[in-house]
């Protein structure tokens, strides 16, 4: 079974997260009629957005003053996924899966660590090996030789009712000074890059990545999906 792709294009943080709460309802409801579907990805590239959690002290690492983050046009919203705080911008893909785990047999942790696999996965195609860090979710790279590994892709989810919200972001041609306005998740001192930043002018286009990205979550999260569902 194909996960169904649904491309929402660029749109502002709020809006993406009502037509995430639509899909999490739909993916609910099919589960509630006996006939559940596994779930859907949604694409997205956010207007320029700070996003904070929850979690007590995360507003200390909005760094940039609101004057400032008005004159680079940053939005700044509040946000129930998990993590810290993140910024996400023209030039970063955004993917949402919307998955019953349940349906695919997954509990969270493994869940998390699958999203990082197709990550890792993608970025492999285009010469460059992603890392996990055992205390940053996260996928991460190391542009060069001596230098520290830079995170290239940010994770976040929430689960509902065991369907997932949120995602991953993947900075493509992301403009990473925006970065300078935060404390990347909340990891003082470690350095944030793209895909641009690291390949040049070799960068695949955001469209060639988001095709080789669903192709590879599809894969991490439909293997023997039905035999893990059973077990």
């Amino acid at each position: 079974m194909v996960l169904s792709v649904v491309d929402l294009g660029r749109l502002a943080y709020a809006e993406a997260f009502v037509a995430q709460q639509e899909h999490h309802a739909e993916v609910l409801a099919s589960r509630e009629t006996g006939s559940p579907i596994k779930g859907r990805i949604l694409l997205v590239e956010h207007d320029p957005v700070v996003t904070i959690t929850r979690k007590p002290g995360v507003a200390d690492h909005l760094l940039a003053q609101p004057e400032s983050l008005e004159r680079l046009g940053i939005a700044v919203e509040h946000t129930n996924r998990g993590g810290d705080i993140t910024y996400h911008g023209p030039g970063q893909l955004v993917v949402y899966p919307i998955i019953d785990l349940n349906a695919v047999g997954l509990r969270l942790h493994e869940y998390m660590r699958r999203l990082e696999q197709a990550v890792i996965e993608t970025i492999a195609a285009y010469g460059l090996t992603g890392e996990r860090d055992p205390e940053a979710t996260g996928v991460w790279v190391q542009p060069d030789q001596g230098r520290p590994a830079a995170k290239v892709c940010a994770l976040g989810v929430r689960v509902q009712r065991w369907i997932t919200l949120h995602g991953l972001a993947l900075n493509v041609t992301t403009d990473l000074s925006h970065f300078a306005t935060i404390v990347p998740c909340g990891l003082a001192g470690r350095p944030v890059t793209s895909l641009h930043e690291i390949l040049g002018a070799t960068c695949p286009p955001i469209e060639q990545v988001k095709k080789d990205l669903v192709a590879n979550l599809e894969r991490a999260l439909l293997e023997n999906a039905d035999e893990r569902s059973q077990g």
